[in-house]
């Protein structure tokens, strides 16, 4: 799937310095939380972005540009660091979201598997299906989605359960978010920190990735 995601030039007219670094992970070996995303999720938690940090800040004006409040939904990086110490999840959702509020960035975790056809970012039309837990997509909302429907609501907000990451994942798809003033060395950066901690759940993974914007 890596070579066919795409965004569209109504996103990109929206937030002309939005980019996302894709990265595909083939041959995990999740498994439940341990020691060592304990100590993952430990080190995000002294080491995480301030909530007044500029690259926070940049995805609630982006919010605010399609008309959504980041106060009541926020974006995903946002809700992160206001929920520490970081909950365990399971090996490789540690693992991002130690990422995520260290390098100050969203970063979405989804399971390749349950993906029917191809992932792209939109603006809603607002009969997109959509799960019941995330409820209809308002017309112009930024949305993650694919041909069974949106997977992800309000740009990075909320993920759909069908395509979320479990312990049973073995091939999964990671999308790391940027806006200004993130640059795109400390996005490869921060995808760079990822592929170290995946290799070391699964040292016999394949990761490939694409940088898009």
């Amino acid at each position: 799937m890596i070579d066919d995601i795409w965004v569209d030039d109504a996103v990109t007219a929206l937030r002309p310095d939005f980019a996302v670094l894709v990265v595909c992970a083939y041959g995990l070996r999740n498994g439940p939380s341990d020691d060592r995303s304990r100590a993952w999720l430990a080190d995000a938690a002294a080491h995480a972005v301030p909530l007044t940090d500029e690259r926070i800040e940049a995805w609630r004006t982006a919010y605010r540009a399609f008309g959504a409040k980041p106060q009541r939904t926020r974006p995903s990086v946002d809700a992160l660091v206001r929920r520490m110490p970081l909950p365990e999840i399971n090996l490789v959702v540690d693992a991002y979201n130690s990422v995520s509020v260290r390098h100050g960035l969203p970063i979405g975790g989804e399971d390749l598997s349950r993906y029917q056809g191809t992932a792209r970012l939109v603006r809603a039309a607002g009969d997109e299906p959509s799960e019941e837990v995330l409820g209809d997509p308002e017309i112009g909302e930024v949305v993650w989605r694919d041909d069974a429907g949106v997977t992800c609501r309000r740009w990075n907000w909320r993920q759909c359960v069908r395509t979320r990451i479990t312990e049973e994942t073995v091939d999964a798809l990671f999308l790391l978010e940027r806006l200004e003033p993130l640059s795109l060395e400390a996005l490869h950066a921060a995808a760079d920190d990822l592929a170290g901690m995946l290799t070391d759940i699964a040292p016999d993974i394949q990761i490939k990735s694409r940088l898009i914007g």
